[in-house]
């Protein structure tokens, strides 16, 4: 018995890295799987086409596993239904969807380029809205018509958008608007039986290894009996549990990096000033900046 027996996902960005760890271990333990990826390079632009999705499928199939591959842009609105579509007519229902997919083009804000910011943003953060709205809106047609609806969602945000990071204003600005949209959708979407969570993983990617900082860190130890931290497949076993039907969670934030796996909470008031009337500006020159350190 898998963790994850009977249930279809669309995993999307499932061609590489994290996503491609999601689905090789979604289906060993035992979901049906559509393996999304275009097969573009790290930045949007040309890459393999659909032999990312495919070769993932045949991993899949040729270890007793089920799948699909589908290489359309989940970013594009009719490509979204479509795949909703797809998923309950070639295994019969959906259950799970997780938003992996992404591009990087990491620039500081004086150099980078109007499409550096429309391209990046529209691939992660509509690319998380479009197939969610599709997903929800099925999911709720199953809901009011009376079946008992338990699916999940996990989006895929980032340290770069809930601390910040140098270099990806676009990315960040993405990442912490899918954080935003994680909590919304979770509110909304409960009353008809959806859970939606994300994860803010730290693993070796494509993305990751093109980060500034980074490329040298993500690197495999030497050593091959050392235990990978940064090895993609240490993420998928937190992505597997909040998609198995008994989990409750929702609504959560969970950093997961190597052997640690931590919940992220958002912002919260700290100390601050409170008065019966209006602040003058050179009461608050003079009482703010202790506060702020």
């Amino acid at each position: 018995m898998g963790a994850l027996d009977g249930r279809v996902a669309i995993i999307t960005g499932a061609g590489r890295g994290l996503g491609r760890a999601h689905a090789l271990l979604f289906a060993a333990e035992g979901a049906r799987v559509v393996v999304n990826d275009t097969g573009t390079g790290r930045d949007g632009r040309q890459g393999e086409g659909g032999r990312p999705a495919q070769s993932v499928v045949d991993e899949i199939t040729a270890a007793g596993g089920e799948a699909v591959a589908d290489t359309s842009d989940v970013a594009d609105w009719q490509a979204g239904e479509d795949l909703v579509r797809s998923a309950v007519d070639t295994f019969g229902d959906l259950h799970v969807l997780v938003n992996n997919a992404g591009i990087l083009r990491d620039r500081t804000l004086v150099n980078m380029t109007e499409d550096d910011w429309d391209d990046v943003v529209h691939a992660h953060l509509r690319g998380h809205f479009v197939p969610l709205h599709h997903a929800g809106a099925y999911w709720r047609e199953r809901s009011k018509a009376g079946d008992d609806v338990r699916a999940s969602v996990i989006n895929t945000s980032s340290t770069s958008g809930l601390h910040g990071n140098p270099g990806q204003a676009n990315y960040g600005a993405a990442k912490a608007g899918i954080a935003a949209l994680t909590t919304i959708a979770a509110l909304e979407l409960g009353r008809y039986g959806v859970r939606v969570n994300a994860i803010v993983p730290a693993a070796r990617t494509r993305l990751t290894e093109a980060t500034p900082g980074l490329d040298e860190i993500v690197r495999p130890p030497e050593d091959a009996a050392r235990f990978d931290e940064w090895d993609p497949g240490n993420v998928a076993p937190v992505v597997a549990w909040l998609a198995t039907e008994g989990c409750e969670v929702t609504g959560r934030m969970l950093y997961a990096f190597g052997g640690t796996v931590q919940p992220m909470s958002g912002w919260t008031k700290e100390a601050g000033l409170s008065r019966p009337d209006r602040w003058t500006i050179p009461e608050l020159a003079e009482q703010l900046p202790p506060l702020l350190g």
